[in-house]
This record gives structure tokens, C-alpha cells and sequence, in this order.
């Protein structure tokens, strides 16, 4: 039987493609591919594939780009499960080559930032679109270092110059597994709504107090402006329990009452939290 083909956030050695590994190891064949968006299109052309995609970074924040997808449901994708991953950085270069430039992806940059204006604060930052990109553009040219993993350190013949990077303050990045069809989903914990409500005073404090009423707790709730339609919003909407227990089938019913539209992007589990 083929493996599964999992997409990730290229290229070979970022902490997607670390994670990939971690959670399907030898039973997948990993796929790296540039975006967000082009993992998730990978994904809703055959439903034998899976993605892993970010969401939140502890440190940089919301992933917008995964968010806007889930709630177009453009391409159309579905969350099987909720990953999180505690990132630990290295400082990756030349050792005794003075640092000029340090690269890396903006979220292992604006975690770091205290750290950096410490160690290096005459150094040049750059964002790229990886911690891998950003390896390998240390690895190219003379006074550049990167932040990113030790593996990438070994991936792109660079010496690891310090590690770990800010090791007081948690780096957690959170990841969706989407595909491109719903599964049969053991034991969901979690679930992730795209809602959109009426233009109107007091809308989204009625849709909120249906989940109150039942005790649903909300874990996220995150507003995006709907393109060509001013002032008006969608919502991505995280709650915790699956979508067949009793309590969230009562809410989700009091809550439609209230929506213009409201999709289940995916009832799934929340799976323990991988080491870097």
C-alpha cells in the first residue's frame, strides 16, 4: 500500500516538516510545498492526502493566511486534528564569523527580539519565508546566521552557535491537520465553526451566550472582514467538545437561529503537545 502523502510548509528541515515526522513518522511520504494555500489545495485535490498546517504562534500570533482559507472554504479542507509543537531555537552560522545579518521566519524572530537586541543588537534582521530558507541563505552567504533548528544546522553544514535561543520563554506553535474530506473522527475534543452573522447591534453577543447557556467553552474566536463587503465580518470560532456531544448539538442549534451562516470546519481531537 503507498504511504500517505502528507504536505507541509517547505522546504526540507522547518519545524512543519519536523512535525510531520514526529506525529506520522515512516508512514507518510512527506510533500514540501511553498504556502498555506498551496498545501491546502494539494490537500482538496484527493482525499487521500493530509496537510499539516500553522495556526498560532505563542510569540508572532495569528497564522491569517490558514484562517482566511478555513473560513472561504476555498479550497475546501476540513481539520482532522489540532497539533502543537514547543519550538527551541538555535543560532545557526560560521562559528567565529562576526554576524552581519540573521535570517529567519517572523516568528522565531519577534520571539527572540529581546534576546537579539542583547547578543546582537547591531546585527541586520531579514525575514524569510522558513527557518529552512533561512538556513540556507546563512549557509550561502559570509556574516549571515539563521534562527531555526539544529537540525537545519546539520541539513546545510553550519555550526550551531547557540542553543538554545530565549529558553525561558515558552515558543508554542499550533497546528491544524486538514484533508480534503471528512473522517471518522475517535473522541473529537475540539470544534472549529466559520460563522457569519447579521449586520446588526447585539448579533454576536447572541450567538455567544447560546454557548454560555450551555456551557460550551470558547477557546478562540477570531474576526476577519469579508472581501468586497465593508464592515462586515466573518468569524473562525474554536470551542471545546465535539460537535455530537449533547450540549454542543444544543448550542450549535441555538446558534445557527442567530447566524446568517454557520459551517463545521471540523469536530477532531487536540492531540499532547511534540518537543522540538
Amino acid at each position: 500500500m503507498a504511504s500517505t502523502e502528507v504536505a507541509y510548509l517547505g522546504p526540507v528541515g522547518t519545524y512543519s516538516h519536523l512535525l510531520v515526522e514526529k506525529r506520522f513518522g515512516s508512514a507518510c511520504k512527506p510533500v514540501p510545498l511553498p504556502t498555506i494555500l498551496d498545501i491546502c489545495t494539494f490537500v482538496s485535490r484527493d482525499p487521500r492526502r493530509m496537510g499539516i498546517v500553522p495556526i498560532e504562534n505563542s510569540s508572532g500570533g495569528t497564522i491569517y493566511e490558514t484562517i482566511d482559507i478555513l473560513l472561504a472554504n476555498k479550497p475546501k479542507v476540513f481539520v482532522q486534528e489540532e497539533l502543537s509543537l514547543e519550538v527551541k531555537l538555535a543560532l545557526i552560522g560560521c562559528k567565529g564569523e562576526r554576524i552581519k545579518i540573521l535570517y529567519s521566519h517572523f516568528a522565531p524572530l519577534e520571539h527572540a527580539v529581546a534576546w537579539i537586541k542583547r547578543h546582537l543588537p547591531k546585527v541586520e534582521k531579514r525575514v524569510v519565508v522558513s527557518t529552512a530558507a533561512a538556513a540556507q541563505r546563512a549557509a550561502a552567504e559570509r556574516h549571515a546566521a539563521a534562527l531555526g533548528s539544529r537540525k537545519l544546522a546539520r541539513l546545510y553544514d553550519l555550526d550551531v552557535i547557540e542553543y538554545p535561543v530565549e529558553a525561558d520563554i515558552p515558543n508554542i506553535t499550533s497546528f491544524l491537520v486538514v484533508a480534503g474530506r471528512k473522517r471518522k473522527i475517535v473522541k473529537p475534543t475540539k470544534t472549529t465553526l466559520a460563522v457569519r452573522l447579521p449586520n446588526k447591534p447585539g448579533s454576536l453577543c447572541s450567538f455567544l451566550e447560546t454557548f454560555r447557556d450551555e456551557a460550551v467553552d470558547l477557546s478562540r474566536l477570531i474576526s476577519r472582514p469579508l472581501r468586497g463587503r465593508p464592515r462586515e465580518y466573518a468569524f473562525l470560532v474554536d470551542i471545546t467538545g465535539g460537535a455530537s456531544s449533547p450540549s454542543v448539538k444544543r448550542a450549535l442549534a441555538q446558534a445557527r437561529e442567530f447566524s446568517v451562516e454557520l459551517r463545521v470546519v471540523g469536530s477532531y481531537p487536540s492531540r499532547r503537545r511534540y518537543k522540538s
